[in-house]
């Protein structure tokens, strides 16, 4: 995730606009050439990112009770397999083993890249969110007159003034709400469905 905040961070920079003109700026916004964001609480305050970490947090929790639905079938089929063993001959229980154990392979198999699929929706969010936002944050810097917006945990030291993260939460609010309905799309992990549903 802070890789990923890293990146955002560098995309922020890009955003500056050198010699932008200082005329009849909005009040309320501070004036000065650097500006800095909490990107991480951008994330989590407004409407948009809470939206994108709801639906991955939506997604593990389906990606766990499958997980455990799972485990709970395989525990019963293996059971049932050995309560069969005295029943079956050799070769007849063999290839029911054989044919069990490949089932676990697979759906082990199916668990860890679903798994994989949601870091890396993890990973992206703070990505795609700062892809959506970046008009929001252009206006605040060409409104303050500024050249840069920089990550403040990049920052050692700063003047608490020239912090815009909350205006910035205010203003995506504002102006994206829970975000766009035709913006980027989160793929969703979706585990199947137990057989019969």
């Amino acid at each position: 995730m802070r890789r990923s905040f890293a990146l955002a961070g560098l995309l922020l920079a890009l955003i500056g606009v050198p010699g932008a003109p200082l005329i009849a700026q909005p009040t309320g916004v501070v004036q000065s050439d650097i500006l800095v964001l909490d990107p991480e609480r951008l994330l989590n305050e407004t409407l948009y990112g809470q939206r994108l970490l709801a639906g991955i947090q939506s997604d593990r929790d389906n990606l766990v009770a499958y997980n455990r639905r799972i485990e709970a079938e395989l525990e019963d089929e293996e059971k049932s397999l050995t309560d069969r063993r005295k029943t079956l001959s050799a070769e007849e229980f063999r290839d029911l083993a054989n044919t069990f154990d490949q089932k676990v392979q697979q759906l082990r198999q199916d668990s860890e890249r679903m798994s994989r699929d949601l870091e890396r929706q993890r990973e992206v969010a703070p990505l795609q969110f700062m892809r959506v936002i970046e008009p929001v944050l252009a206006d605040i810097l060409s409104d303050s007159g500024g050249v840069v917006i920089m990550d403040v945990r990049a920052v050692l030291l700063r003047s608490g003034v020239a912090d815009i993260t909350d205006l910035a939460t205010e203003r995506i609010n504002a102006q994206i709400g829970e975000g766009p309905e035709n913006g980027p799309a989160r793929n969703v992990v979706t585990p199947p469905k137990p057989a019969g549903d």
